[in-house]
């Protein structure tokens, strides 16, 4: 296919895709003042959370499926191009802080590396090789989540990693705003949450950008909820890498145990600081050892540790 059969394909491409529409009714914005500009973006992002409760028993049942994946060790891995590629990766790196994973356990993949975070890198979300290189290097396998996020839902470089996956075994899901999307048709579980012509025509890292973010926020926390890394909305796995964070590590111990503050200081330093070994310390009353032996034989679930004490 030559250059110019490649450029009219792929502009009839999108000219199918609703993220790409033009909104007439918007041709003068840039001469309204600037209260009304931001009065109508914010009036766009407010329809966004109504996109994303249509697709709620899609991305359920996609979050039930990684859960039992990675209840068994499996890893998630995120993958796309771009403002999607860019929202898997800060998924990622926010877990671990956040529920105390490792780092492996949690992937963002975004085409051309760790370089594509902060500039873009010519051609890379247009090549499934790409996709398919970074993934062997993972070692897949069928334990594994790949999550390939695309707003078009036909990124080459996303559609290709889903391709690969579930070549590889792997479950996969397919996060698109567009319906009918080649990526969630690829995927075992496809979500396509429609948010509609952005506000400034084909600029995905808006409504569609923070549809995204809503859906990979509902899959990796909700995941860490049926792996036992809350208990009730408190994060009793959170790693407390710093003042602020241990400072939080405190006061959800004091908040499950009713305990003083020197009785948590005493809980906290007698299980290294890990957050669920202090409460099962101050409400079951075994000592630190017992007490990760517990949320061990328990899968780290704090509510069975807690009934396997007797607490």
């Amino acid at each position: 296919m030559t250059s110019t059969s490649r450029d009219r394909d792929l502009r009839s491409q999108l000219e199918t895709l609703t993220t790409e529409a033009y909104r007439p009714e918007l041709a003068d914005v840039d001469r309204l003042p600037t209260p009304e500009i931001a009065r109508l973006m914010n009036a766009e992002d407010a329809t966004v959370a109504g996109a994303v409760a249509e697709q709620v028993p899609a991305i359920a049942a996609a979050i039930d499926a990684v859960a039992e994946r990675m209840a068994r060790g499996g890893r998630l891995v995120y993958a796309g191009a771009g403002t999607a590629g860019r929202l898997g990766v800060l998924d990622a790196s926010e877990c671990p802080p956040t529920f105390n994973t490792a780092p492996a356990r949690v992937v963002g993949l975004i085409a051309g590396g760790p370089e594509a975070m902060v500039t873009s890198v010519e051609g890379a979300e247009d090549s499934p090789e790409l996709a398919e290189s970074d993934l062997a290097a993972l070692g897949l396998t069928p334990d594994d989540t790949v999550v390939g996020v695309s707003a078009s839902g036909r990124t080459p470089y996303a559609v290709g990693a889903v391709a690969y996956a579930r070549r590889h075994g792997a479950l996969t899901v397919g996060l698109s705003c567009n319906r009918g999307s080649a990526l969630a048709a690829a995927a075992e579980h496809g979500i396509e949450v429609v948010v509609g012509p952005e506000f400034l025509t084909g600029s995905t890292r808006l409504k569609a950008g923070t549809a995204q973010k809503l859906v990979l926020n509902m899959i990796s926390t909700i995941t860490m909820i049926r792996l036992g890394k809350t208990y009730g909305n408190l994060m009793v796995d959170v790693r407390a890498s710093n003042e602020k964070l241990r400072a939080r590590s405190r006061r959800i111990v004091a908040q499950v145990t009713g305990a003083d503050g020197e009785a948590v200081e005493r809980a906290l330093a007698a299980t290294d600081g890990e957050v669920k070994n202090a409460i099962l310390v101050l409400l079951a009353g075994v000592d630190g050892p017992t007490a990760a032996r517990l949320l061990d034989e328990a899968d780290g679930h704090l509510r069975a540790a807690l009934s396997r004490a007797g607490g």
